[in-house]
């Protein structure tokens, strides 16, 4: 069984952000309050390549929290942990504080 996954030309391997559904103090969370569809990215795959030969990169980096499209992705399952496979081109774009 496989224990890391490297993604192919522009794919982004993302792990979802699950929204807590209890407050510290118990209080159960409606499911529509706080999801975002996002996530943080795990791996990127080194990019396409254009008619010339170049390389055009992924626009994502390890580490970055991105915005995710509602529907769509591979479900990837590696060990315990559930992943996302993306293309760069899906992924709706990077979330900053």
């Amino acid at each position: 069984m496989a224990k890391r996954l490297i993604p192919t030309l522009n794919r982004v391997l993302v792990e979802k952000i699950v929204p807590p559904s209890k407050t510290t103090a118990g209080i159960l969370l409606p499911e529509k309050s706080s999801k975002l569809n996002s996530g943080k990215v795990v791996a990127v795959g080194p990019g396409l390549h254009d008619k010339n030969g170049n390389t055009i990169p992924v626009s994502v980096k390890e580490g970055d929290t991105v915005l995710l499209p509602e529907y769509g992705g591979t479900q990837v399952k590696l060990g315990e942990k559930e992943f996302h496979l993306f293309r760069d081109e899906d992924i709706l774009g990077t979330l900053h504080d």
